[in-house]
């Protein structure tokens, strides 16, 4: 299934005003934030992507045609070459599409019609935001409806409180917003090519499409209160990376896959017949 990534955004939020690079090739870790979520989509087997580029497009380009499989894989040098033990994105096909530098994410969508049309779904998100939400799951519960488009709902990130007030001014209630029964777009959407026929030019994907389909009960969410963090202000990446630091890394679901639980291989080899450690 293609994945198409937005990822040519001004990322306002996490600008110093010197740095010229783009939100999505904010590092977490040895890797941007954008490969961290094509990684994810690759756990999965989605392999295709199509990159809405726009500011900093060189930037995401350079990364990808200069790509160092060494930065995130084991290797073995022997003899003055490279051996390596693995592969992150050997098997990928990658679709570099500058959609405009002030695009709305709905045009910019649109500006790849051509390349999803003949899809009968697809992916498409955010190239700054991680989870660890069971993508399958949402992707069958999609395939059995009749909606156009489909959204991970998460609860509301911020951390403050919300006061209930009687008529005579004294507080009722206090809690936190991230307990009130809202929900907030999460990205990771999975689509219909039906979805371009609510898209007028130069519009918003959410406003101007996912709005009017939700009226009509055409829009459907996959509500998830497991690991979701965006990255749009330095305070969030630095979240992330201190994790990525700290070796908590939740939305990592290919490095469990890669690299198995030590007494797990151990009891594996008992079974066996092997001796354990």
């Amino acid at each position: 299934m293609k994945v198409v990534l937005f990822c040519g955004g001004y990322g306002m939020r996490m600008r110093d005003g010197v740095s010229d690079v783009p939100k999505p090739m904010t590092y977490v870790g040895p890797r941007p934030l954008i490969w961290h979520v094509m990684r994810y989509y690759a756990h999965f087997g989605h392999t295709d992507f199509v990159l809405c580029l726009g500011y900093g497009a060189h930037h995401i380009k350079d990364f990808f045609l200069n790509y160092s499989e060494t930065a995130s894989n084991d290797f073995v040098l022997r003899g003055g070459d490279v051996e390596l033990l693995g592969s992150d994105i050997q098997d990928w096909t990658i679709t570099f599409v500058h959609t405009g530098l002030d695009s709305p994410i709905g045009e910019r969508l649109r500006r790849v019609r051509g390349l999803v049309q003949g899809e009968e779904m697809f992916l498409a998100n955010y190239a700054d935001v991680l989870t660890d939400a069971p993508l399958n799951d949402m992707i069958d519960e999609f395939k059995a409806s009749d909606a156009v488009g489909s959204l991970l709902a998460v609860p509301p990130q911020s951390a403050f409180h919300c006061v209930q007030v009687s008529d005579d001014d004294r507080i009722c209630e206090i809690t936190s917003v991230q307990h009130l029964p809202l929900w907030e777009n999460g990205g990771y959407f999975a689509l219909r090519p039906g979805i371009f026929d609510h898209l007028p030019e130069n519009g918003d994907l959410i406003t101007d499409a996912c709005r009017p389909l939700a009226a009509a009960g055409r829009m459907l969410a996959y509500r998830y209160r497991g690991f979701w963090q965006p990255a749009d202000t330095v305070k969030e990446r630095a979240a992330l990376e201190a994790a990525y630091r700290a070796g908590r890394s939740p939305w990592m679901l290919w490095t469990s896959a890669e690299r198995p639980d030590p007494m797990q291989a151990a009891i594996a080899g008992i079974g066996a017949g092997e001796p354990g450690p």
